[in-house]
């Protein structure tokens, strides 16, 4: 198991269904990895084409499966309204360690609502007390 730092650049996001029917959204987004939660500022007035350009930076190791990014409404003297979501796979992070940024479906009750543009990144941090010698073995170095 790798453990490191994975950083999430979120950019913006485009074509989002507007909750607001009188003006413009103010939407912001929640990015939830495993148990770690972290909120984008709000993007007031920016409608259904936010851009935020904010980057997140989580604890996670290469066994954590998904990155979830909830977009809300700020609303003020109610309930923030939920606008949608995007589930990020995190494998081609672990295994590439860099993906550059990428648009990702926004989906609510199952139906497309827009989209979302993410970029990552992942660090591993370095292992301790497990680098051996390569003679330690015998093998090839022993053999004649």
């Amino acid at each position: 198991m790798v453990r490191g730092k994975l950083e999430v650049l979120l950019v913006g996001a485009k074509g989002l269904e507007n909750t607001d029917f009188l003006c413009n959204m103010d939407p912001y987004a929640v990015l939830t990895c495993r148990t770690q939660e972290q909120k984008s500022s709000v993007a007031s007035g920016k409608g259904s084409d936010p851009e935020w350009n904010e980057s997140f930076v989580f604890t996670v190791s290469d066994s954590v499966p998904e990155l979830t990014i909830k977009l809300m409404d700020s609303d003020t003297g109610s309930s923030d309204d939920f606008v949608g979501e995007a589930i990020i796979p995190l494998e081609a992070v672990f295994f590439e360690g860099n993906v550059p940024p990428t648009v990702y479906n926004v989906v609510k009750d199952q139906k497309y609502c827009g989209e979302i543009k993410i970029g990552l990144s992942f660090i591993a941090e370095e292992t301790r007390g497990r680098d051996f010698p390569s003679q330690s073995y015998g093998g090839w170095n022993e053999s004649s």
